[in-house]
């Protein structure tokens, strides 16, 4: 069983449920497209999903590149934590902004972590 593909595929999965709770929430607060603000909530919603894209454009590459080098359960962990915190930050986001630094920090972290990975193992060794 592949580990890593199984948490990429669920990664954008996520960000497909994210997207399909922006959907709800348009409908919720009565924003028709192509608005993306008038309604707090909605913008918090809104500003989850596109932030979450802008982590997962990093987070993907890292996580499959990484799993060239290093064993697929150490990988697909530091991809768990990912997934773990960007719901995390979803859900501090939308109770209040200001408290999103827990989720941002377990979204960011992994995706560090296996960027130097990628790095280390592409200097010391070759794939596996």
């Amino acid at each position: 069983m592949n580990y890593v593909h199984i948490v990429a595929v669920l990664a954008v999965l996520q960000f497909f449920l994210f997207g399909i709770l922006v959907g709800r929430a348009r409908a919720k607060y009565g924003i028709k497209a192509p608005a993306t603000s008038g309604h707090e909530m909605f913008e918090r919603a809104f500003r989850v999903h596109a932030n979450t894209l802008e982590q997962l454009v990093a987070f993907l590459p890292a996580l499959l590149l990484a799993s060239a080098y290093w064993p697929d359960a150490i990988v697909a962990g530091a991809g768990v934590v990912y997934l773990a915190g960007r719901f995390l930050y979803r859900q501090h986001y939308l109770a209040d902004p200001a408290k999103r630094g827990p989720g941002y920090v377990l979204t960011v972290l992994p995706t560090v972590g296996l960027l130097a990975a990628v790095l280390v193992g592409a200097v010391t060794r070759g794939a596996i």
